[in-house]
């Protein structure tokens, strides 16, 4: 990946999980960070879809995975997939204990059928 703007290397994540779902006391199928101030929604495949929202709201560009094991890139104004990019400030993902989809006592039993 190139220096891109919209990435802060230097910002941590806002938390252990998406932050609009957090509030509203919700559940997320994956995590993403945004790259340049840190906040963390949910994917596409969540019901919340958070991260995007995220981006058309404030126009960050890049988007990194927030899953263990994952460090994918993706800009949104280009519609690029970067496999590698710069190191974040850590953690680089949500704690491995926590599961996907989660948060832990939140996801409703029937959760596959509610998704897409």
């Amino acid at each position: 990946m190139t220096s891109d703007t919209g990435i802060d290397p230097r910002v941590p994540p806002s938390g252990t999980g998406c932050v609009e779902c957090d509030a509203a006391g919700g559940w997320w199928f994956h995590l993403r960070r945004c790259a340049q101030c840190g906040h963390i929604g949910c994917c596409d495949d969540s019901l919340g879809k958070h991260a995007t929202a995220h981006h058309r709201a404030t126009g960050h560009p890049v988007i990194r995975s927030y899953e263990p094991g994952e460090s994918w890139f993706w800009n949104y104004d280009t519609n690029e997939l970067y496999v590698t990019g710069p190191e974040l400030a850590p953690p680089v993902s949500h704690p491995v204990d926590q599961p996907a989809p989660g948060p832990a006592g939140r996801v409703p039993a029937n959760w596959a059928t509610m998704l897409r």
